[in-house]
Formats: C-alpha cells, structure tokens, sequence
C-alpha cells in the first residue's frame, strides 16, 4: 500500500501503535491532547491570522473552539448535519474518556456534548458523519467494540443516537469477513444503511488490516457485506461515504487500482462491483478519499495527491461510463493543496475545502483554505484560514441557504497547546 506523507493528511483510525505498522498512509495517527501529528507544524497559538482578506461578500466566522477534554471533544473531522435548524457532529477525540464525542451546535455558536464516546465495547473515535433516519441519528466508529481481532483498540461500530444523546450500539464488527474500521458515513436508503469499511473483508491483497467491504445493515443490527475489495485491479481501502444513484452505489477507494492510487467503483445491490476508473498517479490524480457528488450523469470528487509536478491533488470528474478529467490540480501555497473533502454544490459552482495551504497566519504549510469552482475548472479561494480561526479542514461542507458551515480539525482558541479544532460558517 501507498505511503502518504502526514504532512498531507490526517485522517482517522490507525487509530494506536496497536493498530498497525501495516496500515499504510490513509490515516492521522491519534495522539495525545496538545500533540500535534508529525509533519503538521505550526508556529504558535500566538500568531494572529486576520491579515487575509476575503473576496468581496464573503464573511467568514468562527461559531466555536472545542474545549478539548473532559468536558467538550476535540479535533473533528466529520461534515455537519442539520435536523431542525441544530448542527449534530462528531469529535474525533476528546470527551469524557478521550474516546471522542457526538455533540450539538446552534448556528449562533452554542454547544452540547449529547453522546461521550467511552472506549470498548462503546465504540471509540468516530470520523464520519452521522445521517438522520426518521427522529434518530446513526454514525459509525473508527475503532472500539467488543472484538479482540483488531487489537486492543478494536474494530469499529456502527451506532444510533437520540437527538438527545441517548446512544446505543447497534453492530460491532468482528474484524474478519464482515469487515473492520469504518471510517466513512452511513447512507439511508428506504430505511437501510449502507457504508463501508477501510479494512476487513475476505480480500487477501492487503496485508494484515484487509482491503475493507461494502456493507449494509438494518436499523435492528443485521448487517451482511455486498463487497469484500481484493487489493488488486478493484480498488482497496474505502475511506468515503458512498452515494447512490439510480439503484447503483458509487464510491471510491483510496488504493487499489494501478499502483496503489485508487479507483472510482461502483456496486448493485446484489454485490456486484464494476470500476469506474483507476488513477494513474499522475497528472490525472491519486489516492481519492472524498465522497463523491453526482450532478446528473456526471461525479465530481478530490484526489490527495496527484495533478501534475506539484503532487497536491485534484478536483476531477467521472462520467457514469468511466470518462475522467481533470478540473484543477492545486499548487499548494495561496492555492491550497491535498484536499480530502466531498464537494458541495451551490446555484451550480461548487465548493471544498483543501486542510493545507492558504496565507493565513500560523501554520508552517498554511492551515486551509475554502474554495469554488465552476464546472468548467475556474477555481478561487474564498477563505485561507489562520490558526486561531481553526485550521485543516478535513471535512466537506453543509449547505444551508447561502451559508456554508464546516468543521476544522486543529487550531481554534482551545488550550490545547496546537487547538482543539473549530466549527466555521462562511456566508456567500
């Protein structure tokens, strides 16, 4: 499997030294409260970042800086959901136990810990978003669980939670053929959830943390797997939600393919798996992680690496029938670089975030930035973040109205000596 330079990514669920010399680039290591990851330097809490001005009607504010434990949870790296005018999400860490937490956000700021993620058999470090089913909330957990196949930090879950943060485990995976570690949201289809997981299955490509499936499972815990990726030519490693279209499911991996750089795939209900398209590592892009956005018969996504002599990634597009071109390959610096996040679509532009780059203040490579771009490839940055705004977001996304609201991983005003991660919204 492909390395990936930490300088690039911090995502989820390697989630210990236990887990896993094997696992390769995809995932940020956990560390400690006030550690920062290797390679995501920056110089202090103390820089101030305001000297950037944005584009003309862009107004960019921080609605929150997590506190970091035991009371609030820190370093997010999932996309808000709204139900009812409140923002639900995830920490990747902090809480009670360190184990992470689901919480609440109004739009003005104020926020509620609904669920302490507690290690175990609760589940532990939940990376993705949650979806709403009915008056219920489901997600998933990176680690934790109740099976020893995984190590002491186990092998994930899936879980449901009242809006009012009453939790229960709904299916802990064991680590062998009905996958391990998710890292990606679930997606109702007429009251099913569907995901996938990083690792597990029967795919023997991979090495000791398996090349990850496809999955569903009711809302009473049956789960069964669709697909079990080999490591091969199909892909390897899901780290996205999946999207379905027109009774298909569509996804990508972040290895796998040609070389290790990934594939766009596709599943029936019935498990069968087609590829879209595998990434050739260069100029067209390597390594996607970001779920993918179908607009009529076309899916936009991001690449981690790839695009050209830079190596900083992509904003591509697929057809249905497996066409891919390159809308943007980004340059790092003021044009930001290695962007992981889903793209979402506003009055027909579309819009990301990349976790590195930007001219804000505070950060050794820049913390971030938010970004447009038109279907045709014109790109501009409406935001570069600096540390005390928060900084890498990881996370796609929400849309509500002309208001843009997102998660960043670090940075913020917490006392954790590298930020405890912050919840944004920029208004259009």
């Amino acid at each position: 499997m492909k390395s990936l330079d930490l300088n690039r990514y911090a995502h989820s669920a390697c989630v210990a030294a236990a887990m896993l010399a094997s696992c390769g680039g995809s995932q940020p290591p956990i560390t400690a409260r006030g550690e920062m990851p290797q390679g995501l330097a920056i110089a202090t809490q103390a820089a101030h970042d305001g000297s950037w001005v944005p584009p003309d009607g862009v107004k960019f504010k921080t609605l929150r800086s997590f506190l970091g434990p035991p009371t609030d949870g820190n370093n997010p790296l999932a996309s808000l959901i709204e139900v009812g005018g409140t923002l639900f999400g995830t920490t990747q860490q902090g809480g009670e136990s360190y184990y992470g937490t689901v919480f609440k956000i109004t739009p003005t700021g104020s926020e509620t810990v609904l669920h302490n993620f507690a290690g175990g058999a609760d589940g532990a470090f939940p990376s993705a978003s949650l979806v709403k089913v009915d008056d219920t909330l489901y997600g998933t957990t990176s680690a934790g669980g109740s099976y020893a196949n995984c190590g002491s930090v186990g092998c994930g879950t899936v879980f449901k939670t009242t809006k009012s943060g009453a939790q229960r485990v709904l299916y802990v995976f064991a680590g062998g053929k009905d996958g391990a570690y998710p890292q990606a949201g679930l997606i109702d289809v007429n009251g099913t959830l569907f995901g996938t997981t990083y690792g597990g299955g029967i795919g023997t490509g991979c090495g000791v943390l398996g090349c990850g499936t496809v999955f569903k499972v009711t809302r009473s815990g049956i789960e069964r797997v669709l697909y079990s990726f080999r490591g091969g030519s199909d892909g390897a490693n899901p780290g996205a939600e999946l999207i379905e279209v027109n009774g298909m499911f569509y996804g990508t991996t972040f290895s796998g393919g040609v070389n290790g750089n990934g594939t766009v795939f596709k599943v029936s209900r019935s498990g069968k798996e087609d590829i879209l398209y595998r990434f050739a590592g260069g100029s067209d892009g390597a390594n996607p992680d970001s779920t993918l956005l179908a607009v009529n018969r076309t899916l936009y996504g991001t690449t981690i690496e790839g695009g050209g002599s830079f190596d900083y990634g992509t904003i591509y597009k697929v057809t249905t029938s497996g066409k891919e071109s390159v809308l943007h390959s980004f340059t790092g610096g003021s044009d930001g670089a290695n962007p992981r996040a889903a793209l979402v679509r506003v009055k027909g532009a579309l819009y990301g975030t990349t976790p590195i780059g930007g001219t804000g203040g505070g950060c050794e490579r820049g913390c971030g930035t938010i970004y447009k771009i038109s279907s045709s490839g014109k790109k501009l940055v409406l935001y570069s973040f600096g540390f005390n705004q928060g900084a890498g977001p990881y996370a796609g996304l929400l849309a509500i109205g002309r208001t843009l609201y997102g998660t960043a991983w670090y940075g913020g005003t917490g006392p954790g000596s590298t930020g405890d991660g912050a919840v944004f919204a920029l208004s259009l």
